[in-house]
């Protein structure tokens, strides 16, 4: 879409594609699709938190490799954590790899989702806890989140949990944030305290190249400023949802469908 169009135009389109491609039967192949084999909500946030962490790579291999990290925790996730200290957890990953993941990267994460849990009783209370209304957006409560989950008592690595404050886009937090808050057929929905007004763009290069091609954003940089600005766009046509478009925009994209 090269040509300048009118919002309504835009908002048309936008919808059109939303009522298209945003269905369950559209997440495969998606790391997502891992968080509906969990009825418990805890049990969701936790891998949910995990998938959306190793999503870069291939998709294949990302949903592949998601799903062998959660067979490592018994596919039962909460209780597995809330069961084992930090050396059960690093036994329990041992030799696992997702590209430049390891096991001791994963099992550092996980010591940090344990005190976290353990602290606060769930992760999402552990998230909203650094939340407030006043907020523009999540990201001074992400900011504040990345530093609580890296005071496990193994420290993650700060390319596993990025940092808003740091210019990045954090866009497997902003992707993780989408599947907890966001509730439609695609999105389950699982934190009602942070309302979806104040979601980020998941900006990866699909979303880059759509933002760039729709005139959303002239930044040739995928990083924090341009997932806001890119957010700022689509809030102005869904103020109380700004990231209503992400999973049906990124996959017409992925199907060489929007030009």
């Amino acid at each position: 879409m090269n040509r300048k169009v009118s919002r309504a135009e835009w908002a048309a389109a936008l919808e059109r594609l939303y009522r298209r491609y945003n269905h369950r039967r559209f997440i495969p192949p998606d790391p997502l699709e891992l968080l509906y084999r969990y009825s418990d909500a805890r049990d969701r946030e936790v891998a949910g938190l995990l998938a959306a962490l190793l999503a870069y790579g291939g998709v294949r291999q990302i949903v592949a490799s998601a799903d062998k990290a959660l067979a490592r925790m018994e596919h039962c996730p909460r209780a597995f954590l809330e069961g084992s200290r930090v050396g059960d957890i690093q036994a329990a990953f041992k030799g696992f790899r997702h590209r430049w993941t390891t096991g001791a990267d994963i099992s550092a994460l996980l010591s940090g989702v344990k005190a976290a849990i353990d602290r606060f009783g769930s992760l999402e209370a552990s998230f909203v806890n650094g939340f407030l209304p006043e907020h523009e957006t999540v990201l001074p409560a992400l900011a504040s989140w990345v530093r609580l989950l890296r005071e496990g008592e193994v420290k993650a690595r700060r390319d596993i949990l990025s940092c808003p404050r740091q210019g990045s886009a954090c866009k497997r937090l902003n992707l993780f944030l989408r599947w907890m808050v966001r509730k439609d057929d695609v999105d389950p929905g699982l934190w009602p305290g942070v309302p979806a007004s104040k979601l980020v763009i998941p900006l990866d290069l699909h979303m880059h190249r759509i933002g760039l091609a729709w005139g959303l954003t002239k930044r040739t940089s995928a990083d924090i400023k341009t997932a806001l600005e890119m957010t700022a766009a689509f809030r102005r046509i869904s103020p109380d949802d700004p990231v209503r478009y992400d999973f049906a925009l990124t996959r017409a994209s992925m199907r060489g469908e929007l030009k």
